[in-house]
């Protein structure tokens, strides 16, 4: 949510903002409602600071009685009016996006993204023809969508024998990482109340689509454990002394996949259940373009340790999302479609969450400010078990463990010998 003393005093600012991220709000709108209100609500305090003269100076009076009526009723009818318009702000306010950062591309859609560097060999260079990871997944008895579909739909998989192993050894990696940098490790709720959902800033571009909702309790089902690890501080004033504060959060995510009838369907890129490890951070407001490096580094110093090539985005802004000022994310090669396929995204929502959930902080001063938030991905494992896979298949049919991962999982090789 945008601060309405922001919108007053930069509307074209804000103007633009919408349509670089392809977001249909009327600013001059918004501006009407707030004058209305305002107006409203300066009526509503000079009458009722004559209500309050009044009932000082006594009813006795019959003049002064029929007049305390009368502003009585006058208060009555402006109240419906102000709750109405109020109402309109604040749904067009929760649709407005986070202004982006004015050394973001501009761009209409992900067409405009721009590649800030490549790292690492593709590995599809070793292979004339390499298989994808469901082959490989198939003949090593690693992943099963077909008993998975017969227990649970489409969409699903099981996943068998050392590729648990290999997740659990890249938790352990992610952490040891993290650690480091003073993240907090966490294992958060997997389901949400409804503000807390709405809070983070995704549902008015659609993503209440994606969400699993649970109606008997009104609560959903995260899609990732950014919702839940943001909302953890919602209504909260943090010490200054504390920021900024570094969640690692590990959770299993639900997503509908909605509108993606057709495009990865087959296997376990795009599923319904998956486990992710997410990173995110409260910070002071001068400080949140370093954090926004911090974790960018962290995620490529983890593609780094597994030595998967990647290439890194920088998001335009009509790919940026709502909540983002910036946003970058990260690209591994994929052999078998002979193409980078995203498994990272990293962003800065400024203070845009912070505003929704009233998550805020006392500075040196003892001015409460609202704290920044930014999210990235350590790893989303579904995914990153299929980089592996693939890029570090060998001609025989196994498939080799990064360096990194042996000392965690107790195994080189992964084979059916």
């Amino acid at each position: 949510m945008l601060d309405i003393n922001f919108i007053r005093e930069n509307p074209q600012k804000v103007k633009d903002a919408c349509k670089n991220k392809n977001v249909q709000v009327s600013v001059v709108l918004v501006l009407d409602l707030d004058k209305e209100k305002r107006g409203l609500m300066t009526e509503m305090e000079t009458l009722k600071a004559e209500q309050n003269k009044i009932s000082r100076g006594g009813a006795e009076n019959k003049e002064i009685f029929v007049q305390a009526k009368e502003i009585k009723g006058k208060i009555k009818e402006i109240e419906p009016k102000l709750e109405k318009v109020d109402a309109e702000l604040k749904s067009l306010l929760l649709q407005l996006p986070n202004v982006p950062f004015d050394d973001v591309p501009v761009g209409k859609d992900d067409s405009g993204n721009i590649v800030l560097r490549k790292v690492g060999r593709p590995a599809s260079q070793l292979f004339n023809k390499p298989k994808d990871y469901m082959e490989l997944g198939t003949a090593l008895d690693l992943i099963d969508t077909e008993r998975a579909g017969k227990v649970a739909g489409s969409r699903f998989g099981y996943i068998k024998r050392q590729l648990p192993l290999l997740e659990f050894a890249l938790i352990k990696l992610v952490m040891d990482t993290v650690t480091k940098e003073k993240f907090i490790p966490v294992i958060p709720p997997v389901m949400l109340k409804d503000e807390m959902a709405r809070g983070t800033g995704y549902f008015e571009a659609g993503d209440r689509d994606e969400a699993y909702y649970l109606p008997d309790d009104n609560m959903y089902l995260v899609g990732t454990s950014e919702q839940s690890l943001v909302s953890m501080h919602a209504g909260e004033v943090l010490n200054e002394k504390d920021l900024p504060l570094r969640y690692a959060g590990f959770s299993t995510c639900f997503r509908r996949e909605a509108g993606s009838y057709g495009k990865d369907t087959k296997g376990i890129l795009r599923v319904h259940q998956f486990d992710k490890l997410e990173m995110v951070i409260f910070s002071k407001p001068e400080d949140s373009k370093a954090e926004h490096k911090l974790l960018l580094s962290i995620e490529e110093k983890l593609m780094k340790a597994l030595k998967l090539p990647y290439q890194v985005i920088n998001i335009c802004t009509g790919d940026l999302g709502r909540p983002a000022a910036a946003k970058y994310d990260i690209e591994a090669w994929l052999p078998s479609e002979n193409k980078y396929r995203e498994t990272h995204s990293t962003s800065n929502c400024t203070e845009f969450q912070a505003r929704r959930l009233n998550i805020r902080y006392k500075d040196k001063d003892n001015k409460t400010k609202f704290v920044h938030t930014l999210n990235g991905t350590a790893f989303a494992i579904g995914r990153i078990l299929i980089m592996i896979m693939e890029n570090y298949q060998q001609k025989d049919g196994s498939i080799k463990v990064p360096k990194v991962l042996q000392k965690y999982c107790g195994f080189k090789i992964i084979s059916l010998r």
